[in-house]
């Protein structure tokens, strides 16, 4: 029997997909201080991105994490406290909208067969990115399990190279960017002036 699955048959917080987003100035170095916090405490990381976002000088790390939700809370806390952070999250699979782009490069020669190889492509919602006279680079966004169904079906035509990004996400919260930072700041200004 799993360990997840008898931590849930008796009461206890199992481990499933977290997503965390975490609002930072745009400074170099937190990276490394982020994940220090995962590290100290046995947890891996499996997929991060780091993107801008609609606030000039605002950062926004997405990070998935395979946790109980306690491991993933305390986490989220730690997180908080960094200077340089402006806000963490933790989300549910369900609280968020998400997705991931994979590419993937595969021999020309695949295509010359007829068009069995561009309907798989077709059906699997995929695009062709680039064409070369050894290879075709293909790219198809969706989820984790979409993007790792194409590879198994390329697989046996012979899949050159693979890469997947991390999940890039939006919570489904009203909460704006903008908004969630000048509220931020009068707090800030504030406490400063008491």
């Amino acid at each position: 029997m799993s360990q997840s699955l008898y931590n849930e048959q008796n009461g206890q917080d199992p481990e499933r997909l977290f997503t965390m987003s975490v609002l930072t100035e745009d400074k170099s170095g937190l990276l490394n201080h982020i994940t220090i916090i995962f590290s100290r405490r046995k947890i891996n990381i499996s997929s991060l991105n780091v993107s801008t976002t609609e606030v000039a000088g605002v950062s926004r790390f997405t990070i998935v994490v395979h946790s109980t939700r306690e491991q993933a809370e305390k986490v989220v806390k730690q997180i908080r406290k960094l200077v340089d952070v402006l806000g963490a999250f933790l989300y549910e699979e369900d609280q968020v909208h998400y997705q991931e782009i994979a590419l993937y490069k595969v021999p020309t020669k695949i295509f010359m067969g007829g068009n069995k190889i561009e309907k798989l492509v077709r059906d699997n919602g995929a695009r062709i990115l680039v064409i070369e006279e050894d290879y075709i680079v293909l790219e198809k966004t969706g989820h984790k399990d979409e993007t790792s169904d194409l590879f198994k079906k390329l697989e046996p035509y012979g899949v050159l190279e693979f890469v997947r990004s991390g999940r890039v996400a939006i919570s489904m919260s009203k909460r704006k960017t903008e908004t969630f930072i000048k509220e931020l700041e009068e707090v800030k200004t504030n406490l400063l002036f008491q």
